[in-house]
This record gives C-alpha cells, sequence and structure tokens, in this order.
C-alpha cells in the first residue's frame, strides 16, 4: 500500500474525502489536430487529515508541469474583474496606499488585478509561473517576475529590495504542492508591518454546496479558515481578520501579519471558525457523508442528460472551466451527450476538453445550434452566462446548472 502523508503536518492519509476515479488533468486541453492523441490519466482522490484536517489530493505532476503554459486567463471573466476593482479600492482606503506603497501579487495572471493598482498610481509587481500568461501583462505594462513562489525565490525578492505593503496571493494556496514552502515564503517577504491577504475557495461552502467538480489535479488543497490558521501560525503569521465572499461557490479572504504587528484581531475570525466547529469540520462525520453526495450527483445529471438526449433534446455546453472538466469525466459525459461547449477565450476555442474530447467554440456556435437546454458549467458564473445569453430563451431554450445538484433555471 502506498504511503501518503499530510502536505502540511506528516499525518499519514487514511480517510477519503471524495473519490472521482481516474481523471486528466483539467486544464490539459487537446488541440483538433491532436484527437487520436494519448492522455495521461491520474486518480483524483481526496483525503482529509485525521489531525489537521486538511483535505488535499496526492501530487502526481510538479507545479512546473502544470503551470508553466496555461491556459486560464482572469481577465475573460468580466464578473473577477469586478472582483479585483473592488478589491483595489477596498485595499487602498483599508491600508491607505498611495504611490510610496508597493502590491506584490502572487499568481498574478494576467495582470486583471495589478492594472487596478496602477490605475490609481500605486507601484505593482507580478509574480507569475506560467511564461505564455506572464507575457499578456507584461506587454499591458505591468512589471511581472516568471518564477514559482516559495522561500527561495521570497528570499531572492528581499535581496532586491522589495517591501511590499500587501502581498495578494487570490486562489492561488490551493495550487501549491509545498504549501509550507509557498507560506514560509510570505514570511519572509513581507515587512514587519505589512499585510498578507489570501483568498481561497472556502471548504465549508463546497461541502454544504456539494461543489466536488472545484476538486482537480491543480488543486492540492481545500482550506479551512482552521487549517489555514494553523499553516500561518506554523510560519509565524497570525490571521487578524476575515471576510466572506461570494467568489467561486463561497470563498474566504484571510488578513494576515506578523504575529507580533500591531493589527489586531477581528471579531469575524472568532465567528468564521465557530461557524466551522458548529458545522462539525473538527471531526470525521461530515466528510464521510460527502462522499455519498458525489455519487447522488452523478446520477442525476446522468438521468436529465439522457433523458434529453431520448427525447430528442439537444444539450450543449457553456464554459471550458476545470470544474467541468472534473464534472464531466467522473461522470463520464462525452459528445454523445453534450455535442460540443463553448468558451470566450480564444484560447480555448477549436480545442477539445481534456477526456472527454467535447469541442470547444465561439460562443456564437450557441445561437446557431439554437439547443434546447445550456449546461453551465462554470456554475458560479451563471447569472453572468444568463445574462450575456439571453438570445438563449428567444427560441425557448433553457438554462441549466448542475452543482449543488441538477436544476434547470426558468
Amino acid at each position: 500500500m502506498q504511503h501518503r502523508s499530510c502536505r502540511f503536518c506528516g499525518t499519514t492519509l487514511t480517510k477519503t474525502f471524495a473519490d472521482l476515479g481516474m481523471t486528466p488533468l483539467s486544464n490539459s486541453f487537446i488541440a483538433a489536430n491532436e484527437t487520436n492523441r494519448m492522455e495521461p490519466f491520474y486518480p483524483l482522490h481526496a483525503y482529509v487529515c485525521s489531525k489537521c484536517r486538511l483535505v488535499q489530493l496526492e501530487e502526481f505532476q510538479s507545479p512546473t508541469e502544470i503551470f508553466s503554459d496555461y491556459l486560464y486567463f482572469s481577465s475573460f471573466s468580466a464578473s473577477w474583474l469586478e472582483h479585483a476593482s473592488t478589491y483595489a479600492d477596498q485595499m487602498s482606503e483599508k491600508f491607505n496606499l498611495g504611490s510610496q506603497s508597493l502590491i506584490v501579487e502572487v499568481a498574478s495572471n494576467d495582470g486583471y488585478l495589478l492594472q487596478f493598482f496602477q490605475k490609481r498610481d500605486i507601484p505593482v509587481l507580478g509574480i507569475e509561473p506560467a511564461a505564455n500568461v506572464a507575457k499578456v501583462a507584461i506587454d499591458r505594462g505591468i512589471p511581472t517576475k516568471i518564477l514559482f513562489f516559495g522561500v527561495t525565490s521570497a528570499k531572492a525578492l528581499k535581496r532586491e529590495g522589495f517591501r511590499p505593503d500587501i502581498i495578494a496571493a487570490n486562489n492561488v494556496l490551493a495550487h501549491v504542492p509545498d504549501i509550507n514552502d509557498f507560506v514560509g515564503g510570505f514570511a519572509i517577504l513581507l515587512p514587519e508591518e505589512g499585510v498578507v491577504t489570501v483568498e481561497f475557495p472556502h471548504v465549508l461552502r463546497l461541502i454544504i454546496e456539494n461543489q466536488f467538480d472545484t476538486i482537480y489535479h491543480e488543486h492540492f488543497s481545500y482550506l479551512s479558515l482552521h487549517v489555514v490558521q494553523r499553516i500561518f501560525a506554523h510560519h509565524g503569521l497570525r490571521v487578524f481578520d476575515v471576510e466572506e465572499l461570494p467568489t467561486h461557490g463561497g470563498s474566504l479572504r484571510v488578513y494576515a501579519c506578523h504575529s507580533g504587528s500591531k493589527h489586531s484581531n477581528t471579531d469575524a475570525v472568532a465567528e468564521i471558525l465557530q461557524q466551522e466547529v458548529s458545522a462539525g469540520l473538527e471531526s470525521d462525520v461530515i466528510y464521510e457523508r460527502f462522499a455519498q453526495q458525489v455519487v447522488d450527483t452523478k446520477l442525476s445529471l446522468l438521468e436529465f442528460l439522457l433523458s434529453a438526449k431520448r427525447s430528442g433534446k439537444k444539450v450543449v455546453g457553456y464554459g471550458a472551466p476545470a470544474k467541468g472538466n472534473t464534472l464531466l469525466n467522473y461522470c463520464g459525459v462525452g459528445p454523445e451527450l453534450l455535442e460540443f461547449t463553448v468558451d470566450r477565450s480564444p484560447h480555448k476555442q477549436g480545442m477539445l476538453l481534456p477526456g472527454t474530447r467535447i469541442p470547444i467554440r465561439a460562443p456564437e456556435a450557441i445561437i446557431h445550434a439554437k439547443p434546447d437546454f445550456v449546461l453551465i458549467l462554470p456554475w458560479n458564473l451563471r447569472d453572468e452566462i444568463v445574462d450575456q445569453m439571453k438570445i438563449v430563451r428567444s427560441w425557448g431554450g433553457k438554462f441549466v446548472v448542475p452543482i449543488p445538484r441538477i436544476s434547470v433555471i426558468e
């Protein structure tokens, strides 16, 4: 039997959180001229540590292999850009940022966030390991270093004289296999009174809303406030504030500083910690129950698609997100049930979804096909997508979301 250890505390992992079978990497899209190419499939099996309660996957491919050439560009979501703009406004006011300040964003992608600080004449630095994505930011005039963040790179940045007032890390903490090295980098680069803000999908919302499709190989960890507090404390950092966010199905924004910093703890920290205890995140039952929810959702989606197919109805998809690839591969849905999907990103159009080989087209393909149902794969953006594609209703088409359970949007 293979020995699996917790990536934070080293405890042997024995408790299953969700076993989604064998799937390809969720962002490893296939070029249309490579339809006969073999794909590697890996176990998508999430465990929960019985000691520290970190929900996690095993590492089958290194971050270098996964993220060096990446097809996720943050700027193609209007709602995410709005979220980023609001963050820049809030941080600028909350921490009195100005032209003498410095914002460093880890996993800065295509500059989607830092552009809003630049518009306020606040100096910025992006850190992004995916060279193809970083180039987009650099071409837009956003200073960006192409590297993986951790203890070694943090020391190098500190030697270069970078002293960030704010280190922002949105939806990246879950993507790092060596979480101790990553958070250790924060502790090194952060000045004495600096602040780290980290956003991540809240594992409590994942469980309550049955968001099992947000489990994929690029997400090594699934985090609660308790777990993040423990990891940060291990590296001399203190969580002093937290906000609940609607993004990605329900996220937390954690504010952390050095343990001896002047920043005072807010009541929100204790409140969220109590929510987690009351929900049972510190015990086993809630994790065991989740596994059955996953199976029930698979059956419901297949029943809907099979019924539509047998009734002569046409179903297509909207979006090509990582979560959609987890869902479709786990449920065994191919082009025979979902003819194609569409995506606004030109980088994905013309490609095939990994594993299922469902074609990805431009959004206009929906207008030409006039399907009976549009399955929204990035269900966290359902309102934005329904508004963008409201023409679907003109021919009687309807929108469907698969999570937390299959439902038709009336």
